[in-house]
């Protein structure tokens, strides 16, 4: 997991490769553990039955709720991050969301529960932007695709290992203890995050002070290479069109790509004819394994070429189709495949989105906007699952849901394909931090 590129001396001009083994493992595992919050509740949803008997629509309103409470703590947390701590901040966020995780299974009511969802979002909202922040002083922008999709992977990862534990625990436990049993590895983590993690390589005591100063020297390389137009204020950045672009491509992803992945469960029950809790979430880690592989190749490749927007673009493209192709086809095998290609492209995306704003803007306001991004855009987080669920009880299936989640992945592509091109502004002949042999295509596309 760590694709670390071999050590080096720090003499010899080649990145450490430390940070790969330390920052990128430590920071995925604390994710992974924050991602078993919606991965969970994916495969508890199929099985509430009892005190909390909940419709389609409840089950879209619960697993969504989770994003409305997402929101607040964006911008705040990445502020943070960047004035005072990134680790300081992430810690403090995961003990609050251990405890919250533990207290959603203790609820007694329908609206509890919604409450408890909704806490869990609020503190669990400010750690993604804060992890970014401490990627960009750990990673130049050439490998920061790579990063970001290393640590990303915790994603795909997540649900492969969490999803059959959560369902084999269904099996022999009730839903209640899940939830409260799952809340408590955050609390054990976060000792480990406080005594490996440092915001800075200078402050790492297990990177020599040689290797630290090639990092930080490399990464204020790019801060003077980016644009004048990339820095100034906080709210000149989130006004910038590209920012505003990003905001609008994410909602529309995250809106297809949540709405497929609450509901990845239920369509595996389907397939198995209501088979065991533990069958439905080994099946259900399946896809995920796929997305895997697929997001951290194509990191790579976005990396290697610099071509940002083709590296978000084509996934979503091969995810619709596949979404809508899995709505019409008949029989196990052929719609599983479509689930796997499905979750593949929808999770391909992550490394090279994220990898756009570091080069759009300064490290002291991509904060921010990245803050503003994520925020913003995990609103889709909300839309997709509730849609799903409403037009599945207003419909009498799922095809109609599905079709509207493919509509909003099409405008994802639209908006990162067109209103992401090329201009003069946004060009000015610079490479964006990418290899030198990938400068000529970095010029043609300016993402």
């Amino acid at each position: 997991m760590t694709d670390a590129p071999q050590t080096a001396d720090a003499s010899s001009g080649a990145a450490p490769a430390e940070r790969w083994v330390y920052v990128i493992p430590v920071a995925a595992i604390m994710y992974m553990l924050a991602y078993l919050d919606r991965n969970n509740i994916s495969v508890v949803l199929p099985y509430l039955h009892g005190d909390l008997e909940l419709s389609n629509a409840d089950k879209g309103l619960a697993g969504g709720i989770f994003f409305v409470g997402y929101v607040f703590l964006q911008i705040p947390a990445a502020v943070l991050a960047q004035r005072w701590s990134a680790r300081k901040t992430v810690l403090l966020l995961m003990v609050a969301w251990g405890l919250s995780a533990v207290l959603s299974g203790l609820v007694q009511s329908r609206n509890q529960f919604y409450a408890a969802r909704f806490v869990l979002g609020f503190f669990e909202g400010g750690v993604w932007p804060a992890v970014l922040i401490l990627l960009a002083s750990w990673f130049p922008l050439r490998e920061r695709a790579r990063a970001n999709a290393l640590w990303m992977a915790c994603l795909p990862l997540s649900s492969v290992l969490m999803a059959p534990l959560s369902g084999w625990m269904l099996d022999h436990a009730n839903w209640r203890w899940v939830l409260v049993l799952q809340g408590l590895p955050p609390l054990l983590w976060a000792v480990v995050w406080w005594f490996t993690v440092a915001d800075h390589p200078a402050q790492a005591r297990w990177i020599s002070r040689a290797e630290a100063a090639h990092l930080e020297r490399a990464i204020a390389a790019d801060e003077a290479a980016k644009s004048p137009a990339g820095g100034g204020s906080y709210l000149a950045a989130v006004r910038r069109r590209p920012v505003l672009v990003l905001i609008g491509v994410y909602f529309f992803w995250i809106t297809g790509f949540y709405g497929f992945s609450l509901w990845l469960p239920a369509v595996v029950k389907e397939l198995t004819h209501d088979g065991s809790a533990t069958e439905v979430g080994l099946l259900t880690a399946i896809p995920f394994t796929v997305a895997l592989a697929v997001m951290i190749g194509n990191a790579v490749w976005s990396d290697r070429t610099g071509r940002r927007r083709q590296a978000v673009a084509l996934p979503l493209v091969v995810g619709i189709a596949a979404l809508l192709l899995g709505q019409v086809v008949h029989g196990a095998l052929p719609r599983m495949v479509l689930l796997c290609i499905t979750a593949a492209a929808l999770y391909a995306p992550y490394g090279p989105f994220w990898a756009i704003p570091g080069q759009l803007l300064r490290l002291e306001v991509v904060a921010v906007a990245m803050g503003l991004i994520n925020a913003l855009g995990n609103l889709g987080g909300f839309a997709g699952p509730y849609l799903v669920g409403w037009l599945t009880d207003a419909t009498g299936t799922s095809l109609t849901g599905f079709a509207v989640l493919a509509g909003f992945l099409a405008v994802a592509v639209i908006l990162v394909t067109l209103g992401l091109r090329p201009s003069a502004a946004s060009l000015r002949g610079r490479t964006l931090g990418v290899p030198a042999r990938a400068s000529n295509s970095v010029r043609n596309e300016g993402c």
